[in-house]
């Protein structure tokens, strides 16, 4: 569950919304969206939010509505990431906001539909190839050097972030934690993110710069591998203690036999089992390059870590492909659903 520190409890919380909400209303945009909509169903939900589809009558089109209960957030502050800053974005691999509204004590966010959902449901069930994990990380690191120019740091990345369509886009959400620094100002402090996917830097909260979005990256990376991040199994609080001293997150088997087929489609033989894992319990050998890129994200001075640019040039990247690489996965997702 993500990190954040809370705001005062009633009645000064109450005179707070009331102000919040007034300040909110001057960076939404006006009128009711209601009678060009037509709710189909919920496709995602969160302790303070949920994701409904929605069909956008004049156009026909398919969008996602993002309805987020003001009362309920623990720093509803950050809801001005997700109506102001969002908007302010126009990158392909950057998921396109379309308006932002407030209906009664909610924000609405109505955003592009991207069909097959999150990245974690493609982690639970399936062994992506290195071909397929490089594939993904191009358009992630494109978003990530777009971000970074501008001065924002994300500051929430990992499986669930990365959003997928079955024509192959592959675009980067969830902006409510992100921030923004300046040349000037070129350092966050603020303990937000979560815990498995967090740099040691922002779990000791010292000044930390978009290098922390390059760490939870690296730990994506393992999620594309071994299905979830280091330390999994461990509470939150203990892996955060574990990351901030110490321990720098790894693949889990790296002397098992190499596979690139989704598990349901691999002999039997070659498949290895962990019985400690909570989503997937397999993994597989990885190449030289995979381990390097590995590094280079995960290193522990965040001085000497390498950049979203940086990345992009990395051997490891020469693998990655087309998105039609991804199509067999996409299908699968489509059909399941």
């Amino acid at each position: 569950m993500p990190v954040q520190r809370g705001l005062p409890t009633a009645p000064a919380a109450e005179q707070s919304l009331v102000q919040f909400k007034t300040l909110l209303a001057t960076e939404v945009d006006p009128g009711d969206p209601r009678p060009s909509l037509r709710e189909l169903g919920t496709i995602g939900e969160g302790s303070t939010s949920v994701v409904r589809l929605a069909r956008h009558l004049p156009d026909n089109s398919l969008v996602a509505i993002k309805k987020m209960n003001i009362t309920t957030q623990q720093r509803p502050e950050l809801l001005i990431n997700e109506a102001v800053l969002m908007r302010t974005f126009s990158h392909p691999n950057i998921l396109k906001m379309f308006s932002s509204h407030i209906i009664g004590n909610e924000l609405w966010v109505i955003m592009e539909f991207m069909d097959c959902g999150a990245l974690t449901s493609v982690l639970v069930n399936t062994r992506l190839s290195e071909k397929q994990i490089a594939t993904i990380c191009v358009p992630i690191l494109a978003a990530l050097v777009f971000l970074h120019d501008n001065g924002v740091i994300h500051r929430d990345l990992k499986s669930d972030s990365i959003l997928l369509a079955s024509d192959g886009r592959i675009k980067l959400s969830d902006f409510g934690f992100c921030a923004t620094v300046t040349p000037a100002n070129p350092r966050r402090r603020s303990l937000v993110g979560t815990p498995y996917w967090m740099a040691p830097e922002v779990i000791a909260r010292a000044p930390y710069t978009t290098a922390v979005d390059i760490w939870s990256f690296g730990v994506l990376v393992i999620e594309m591998v071994d299905g979830e991040p280091s330390l999994f199994n461990e509470p939150p609080s203990l892996a955060m203690c574990l990351i901030k001293d110490k321990f720098t997150p790894h693949l889990k088997h790296p002397e098992s036999v190499s596979a690139t087929a989704p598990l349901s489609l691999m002999p039997l033989d070659i498949r290895r089992p962990c019985a400690t894992t909570s989503r997937r319990a397999f993994y597989f050998q990885q190449s030289a390059h995979l381990q390097s890129f590995l590094n280079a994200t995960l290193e522990r001075n965040d001085a000497k870590r390498a950049t979203a640019r940086d990345l992009l040039h990395h051997p490891f990247l020469s693998l990655a492909g087309s998105t039609t690489c991804l199509r067999p996965l996409l299908k699968k997702i489509i059909r399941q659903k």
